[in-house]
C-alpha cells in the first residue's frame, strides 16, 4: 500500500462525507430556495419522461444495492448464500439496473447538450454532473466484466470491509483496497468525489423524499364561478 492508496481510500471519505453533511446543512439553512432540481421538463419534455424514469428507476436500485451489499457484514449473509453467490446477484441486478440507469442518463445527458432551450436555460455545473455521473456508471458497468474473472467473490468482501471500516470509524480501510483492480478504486474515488459535490449541485435534492405527501389530506376543490353568478346573487 502506497501513501496515494491511504489519502484516497482513508482519509478523503471522510473529508467527502464531512463536506457532504456540513454543506448540505449550510445549503438548507442559508439557501433553502436553490435546494430544488431544477427540471427542464417545461422547456422541453420530449424524451423527458423516457430519461428521467429509466434514470431514477436506476439510480435508486443501484444505491439500494450498493448500501445493502457493501455495508452488510459477511456473517449476516453467511449462512444463506455464500460470496460467490453473492456476487453473481450483484452482477446480474447490478448489470441490469446499470443498463436501465445507463440510458436514461444518456438520454438526459443528450437533452442538455443538444437541445438548445435546454443548453441555454442550463448551468455548466448541471452538465458536469450528468458527465460525472456517465462516467461512474461507465466504470460500474466496466467492473462487472472484471468481476466476471474471478467469481469466488473474494473481492467484494474485500471491498465491504472497506466501506464497514470507513463507517465505523477503525483504522486499516484503505488495506482492503490497496490491491484491488484499477477500475474498482476509480469506481471508489469517483463515488466519493460525488458525494463531496452534492451539496454545490442540484444533486442535493436527494434529501428531499417527499413522505409527508403520502399522508397529506385531501384538497378540497371548488367549482369556479363567472361574475355574473355573483351579479345574480
Amino acid at each position: 500500500m502506497n501513501i496515494l492508496d491511504t489519502i484516497v481510500f482513508q482519509i478523503y471519505p471522510y473529508i467527502a462525507l464531512a463536506v457532504f453533511a456540513i454543506g448540505c446543512w449550510a445549503r438548507f439553512d442559508h439557501a433553502a430556495y436553490t435546494w430544488r432540481t431544477g427540471s427542464s421538463q417545461l422547456l422541453s419534455g420530449k424524451w423527458m419522461r423516457l430519461g428521467s424514469n429509466w434514470f431514477h428507476v436506476g439510480v435508486i436500485a443501484i444505491l439500494a444495492g450498493h448500501f445493502v451489499g457493501l455495508l452488510t457484514p459477511h456473517w449476516v449473509y453467511a449462512p444463506i448464500m455464500s460470496s460467490g453467490t453473492k456476487q453473481m446477484v450483484a452482477i446480474v441486478a447490478g448489470g441490469l439496473f446499470g443498463v436501465i440507469c445507463f440510458v436514461g442518463l444518456t438520454v438526459l445527458l443528450a437533452r442538455r447538450l443538444f437541445n438548445p432551450r435546454v443548453r441555454a436555460t442550463g448551468t455548466a455545473r448541471d452538465t458536469l454532473v450528468l458527465l460525472l455521473l456517465h462516467a461512474q456508471l461507465i466504470l460500474g458497468l466496466g467492473s462487472i466484466a472484471v468481476s466476471a474473472q474471478h467469481l469466488d467473490g473474494s473481492q467484494m468482501v474485500k471491498l465491504a470491509e472497506w466501506a464497514q471500516h470507513i463507517v465505523t470509524f477503525r483504522p486499516g480501510a484503505a488495506e482492503y483496497i490497496a490491491d484491488a483492480h484499477w477500475i474498482y478504486k476509480a469506481h471508489v474515488a469517483l463515488g466519493l468525489t460525488l458525494i463531496l459535490i452534492v451539496p454545490f449541485t442540484r444533486l442535493v435534492h436527494v434529501w428531499s423524499v417527499p413522505l409527508g405527501y403520502l399522508a397529506r389530506p385531501y384538497q378540497i376543490v371548488r367549482k369556479r364561478q363567472s361574475a355574473l353568478d355573483y351579479r345574480g346573487r
